[in-house]
């Protein structure tokens, strides 16, 4: 069987060379010829000598098919060789567009390429399983409608005009749309989501964004939409920590076949093929096994694979008795057409080795009749071999549980591996459909995350049985998530976790054993459609300093009476239940962070740790009122403090608890007179009552108990700075502030005139590390490497025991290895006083009390990040 295999393989290879070697092939002038290619009868291939009305026909008999065709079978691929096509066409289901240039420029359709919402009236919330990438769009009204939700990636792109992101009804009302992903393109007009619910944009650009409803992330984009969450729902991230983009197929000038393999890269801002063409590897179509649904098998698969080849699946179905196993380092996997695996007989569609440098690319996995582990497992159980420089990337991949059939598995996606990315997922266990039961398409988890290292751009993950993403693994990253809980949980005792003590399972779960997590822009969903299901928290994390939260959102789609979402982060802030008032179908969190007090994700312990004793504390506010500020703390519900105005920005309240704590949370209490909680506030930290520098946490109340969690920092007062408005006045019936008392080791020493250089240097100045702005950092500006220095000056002899050097924000920067020495004199520095290696972005170094003057800090690991520090305290 085997050697059979290998010799059908070697004779296709040798078919496909020729063919691609074929000068007459890329020449076509008849339509006849457009999908008559190495591809097989589902990829039309055009060329721009072909009668633009043959290619109109074409486009408009496949998408007459595939308009509303959710679940359908057929599959297709639309490609255009480089040139100018006068065109106007949509696309339907389960639809691949792209150019075949080596950049976007490369091709142009001249008309119209849109994709609409009109088979459902407007409402795009199931424009599912499409593509568009790697051309430029002209169209002839000024304007390019792309109305998708998830599995609808958009790449490469070069959009002149305006963007649309969601379609009319019939009535002219904006229809819903719910989420979708853009990466790696150039809009020259304005982006208009109008009525799109969330939605992700990496390394991209536009002439300006125009609103946002409820959750919109910008990684690494250029001209991000500026404001604040959550109103506007903006989450901007500067820079792409690290990233490969996807590879994809083109013709070069010699019309040949190629795959384009682009390069990883870190810390990036903007399109990658915006000064040149995207740097990268090409690859020959030759070596590549062209994967036919008619004739490709997996063991004709395996075979390819096994003598080096790489995998191109063109579209179909695949339906496979084993495993396909990459087992070799670097292979690429790549799909054209939304070719789609199904695993038949039990056995995971896809598995890949613990191997450096595999590429997985445009591939649906659909769950069998047969309960599997997994659809795709990424490293087998216990990988621990590290992939820095070369990771395994994954792109655009769409996990199906039920919906076109029945299907089950224990998860979606398992990744075991380290240092693996992950660029765009949609995890679905289908709501509608065939199979669609709670005890039919079963499937537990949608994500499980094991690996170290792990980052993940783009997860819309949903509809699972339990745990919808379940991050084990140290040191994960997440950019953009969204997550609707399952629709058809039966009754609460079929849905509650914790050994049955708590009510549901959180849509993302960080175990209780990881150390350093941070995820940006989340938001989770509900629906219950069939019983008054309550789930305790959305996201549930370990309480520890090195995991963060940043801008989470619960919302309440609709669902029946008494069901609820009751907080968003362990126990933290307000439930959402219902579609009317506002706070009742929406809430938000800015920012949470552990602080060390214990996992608080099952409901257990109060969020921010110890309330702290008030005994003594006094307030002020501007502007006062006959409602005294000092009823904040005496205990009694009944009485309150009140502006006595109505609120307006800028009206602030700052206590004095007399001595400094260590703070991690507030809690503003104003049940008694339910409608005068802050419509916005902003919290500030001091210890002396005059410095505030930048506030550490920012929100919109949206109910009478407000909780704000922060970085735990050390202060003595607090500052509450109002920045909404209201005709009612602004009241607090009880304010307490939670936290530990402060000892002299936990309190840094003041670092007031303290300088710093480094070698090398860039334009991420020392200076950032002592201005208590986390926002910004020192960095080396070149990867790190052994010698890197840091050298501070304190300016004055100090007696000190531990620094801290924090790192959160670029959380991959942290020191690979490092050795401290000090000095008095800032020349003679002598023997380390501590050495170690850094495994998170808060890296903690002790040694025996020292009196010194200068500290330097020296790399002695090496990694292709920046050694980079946000913060840098040194504590007696």
């Amino acid at each position: 069987m085997f050697r059979k295999a290998v010799s059908v393989v070697s004779s296709l290879v040798m078919t496909v060379g020729f063919l691609a070697a074929d000068p007459g092939f890329s020449h076509a002038a008849s339509i006849s010829d457009a999908n008559s290619t190495i591809f097989g009868p589902n990829v039309y291939v055009f060329d721009p000598s072909m009668p633009a009305s043959d290619i109109q026909n074409t486009v408009n008999s496949v998408y007459a098919v595939q308009e509303s065709n959710e679940f359908g079978t057929q599959r297709d691929a639309l490609l255009f060789k480089p040139g100018s096509y006068n065109i106007n066409f949509n696309v339907g289901f389960n639809t691949h567009v792209a150019g075949l240039g080596q950049n976007p420029g490369d091709v142009t359709i001249n008309g119209g390429l849109n994709i609409n919402a009109d088979w459902d009236n407007g409402n795009a919330t199931r424009n599912f399983w499409r593509a568009i990438e790697n051309l430029t769009i002209a169209p002839s009204n000024g304007v390019t409608q792309f109305a998708v939700s998830q599995a609808a990636p958009l790449r490469r792109l070069h959009i002149k005009g305006e963007l649309d992101l969601f379609d009319f009804d019939s009535n002219w009302n904006a229809g819903w749309a719910s989420g979708g992903f853009l990466a790696d393109s150039i809009v020259d007009g304005t982006v208009v989501p109008a009525s799109q619910q969330q939605w992700f944009s990496r390394n991209s650009q536009w002439g300006s964004w125009n609103n946002g409803v409820w959750n919109m992330v910008f990684v690494g984009d250029t001209n991000a939409p500026s404001g604040q969450f959550p109103e506007p729902p903006y989450t901007v991230v500067d820079k792409t920590p690290i990233m490969r983009e996807k590879p994809y197929l083109y013709i070069d000038n010699a019309s040949q076949y190629r795959i384009f393999v682009p390069s990883l890269q870190t810390n990036t801002q903007g399109v990658s093929w915006a000064n040149g063409s995207t740097p990268g590897t090409s690859l020959s179509i030759d070596q590549f096994y062209i994967a036919k649904p008619e004739t490709a098998t997996a063991d004709s698969i395996n075979a390819a694979l096994a003598q080096g080849k790489n995998l191109l699946f063109t579209p179909g179905f695949f339906h496979l008795n084993d495993t396909i196993r990459i087992t070799n380092p670097n292979t690429v996997v790549l799909g054209i057409g939304i070719p789609t695996l199904v695993p038949d007989t039990g056995k995971p569609a896809m598995s890949v080795a613990d191997v450096d440098g595999v590429k997985i690319a445009g591939l649906t996995f659909d769950a069998g009749p047969v309960n599997t582990s997994s659809l795709l497992e990424v490293g087998p159980a216990g990988s621990s071999a590290g992939h820095a420089a070369n990771p395994t990337s994954l792109h655009d991949l769409t996990f199906r549980v039920g919906g076109a059939s029945n299907g089950r598995t224990d998860a979606g996606l398992i990744i075991n591996s380290r240092d693996v990315i992950g660029d765009h997922f949609w995890i679905w266990r289908a709501d509608h459909g065939n199979g669609a039961g709670w005890t039919s398409n079963v499937s537990k988890n949608g994500l499980i995350v094991n690996g170290a290292d792990v980052t993940l751009y783009g997860l819309f993950n949903e509809h699972h049985n339990e745990y919808q993403t379940l991050w084990n693994g140290n040191d994960g990253r997440l950019y953009f998530y969204q997550s609707e809980i399952p629709y058809d949980v039966p009754n609460q005792e079929a849905w509650m976790s914790g050994g049955g003590t708590v009510n549901g399972y959180a849509s993302y779960k960080v175990a209780d054993s990881v150390t350093s997590h941070e995820a940006w822009g989340l938001g989770v969903y509900s629906y219950f459609r069939d019983a008054a299901v309550k789930l305790n928290s959305a996201i549930e994390v370990p309480n520890v300093p090195g995991v963060k939260i940043h801008h989470a959102t619960t919302i309440w789609l609709n669902g029946t009476p008494g069901s609820e979402i009751t907080h968003i982060v362990n126990n933290t802030g307000d439930r959402v239940y219902g579609n009317n008032p506002a706070s009742a179908m929406r809430q938000t969190l800015t920012e949470f962070t552990g602080n060390g007090s214990g996992n608080s994700g099952d409901g257990s312990t109060n969020p921010g740790g110890t309330a702290l004793d008030r005994s003594g504390w006094t307030a002020v506010s501007d502007p006062s009122s006959g409602d005294a500020a000092a009823n904040l703390f005496d205990g009694n519900a009944a009485t309150r403090w009140s502006t006595g105005v109505p609120m307006a920005s800028g009206q602030s309240l700052t206590i004095d608890m007399k001595k400094a704590y260590n703070v991690s949370s507030i809690k503003m209490d104003s049940t008694g007179s339910d409608n005068d909680y802050a419509r916005g506030y902003q919290v500030y930290l001091s210890s002396d009552g005059s410095t505030w520098g930048n506030p550490v946490a920012s929100g919109t109340g949206s109910g009478s108990v407000i909780t704000v969690s922060f970085t735990a920092q050390n202060a003595r007062y607090i500052k509450v700075v109002q920045t909404g408005t209201s005709t009612s006045w602004w009241s607090i019936h009880e304010l307490n502030v939670f936290g530990s008392a402060a000892s002299s080791s936990d309190t840094p020493l003041a670092r007031n005139g303290w300088t710093a250089s480094s070698a090398p240097s860039s334009g991420d100045l020392p200076a950032s590390l002592f201005d208590g702005n986390p926002s910004t950092r020192w960095s080396s500006g070149a990867p790190m490497a052994p010698g890197q220095s840091l050298t501070i000056d304190m300016k004055t002899g100090s007696s000190f025991s531990k620094i801290v050097m924090d790192s959160a924000g670029s959380n991959n920067d942290y020191a690979r290895g490092y050795e401290i020495y000090v000095s008095n004199d800032g020349t003679s520095f002598g023997s380390a006083i501590a050495t170690g290696t850094g495994n998170g972005p808060v890296i903690t170094a002790t040694f025996s009390p020292q009196n010194a003057r200068y500290i330097r800090i020296v790399q002695t690991g090496t990694s292709t990040s920046w050694w980079s520090i946000h913060e840098l305290n040194v504590y007696p």
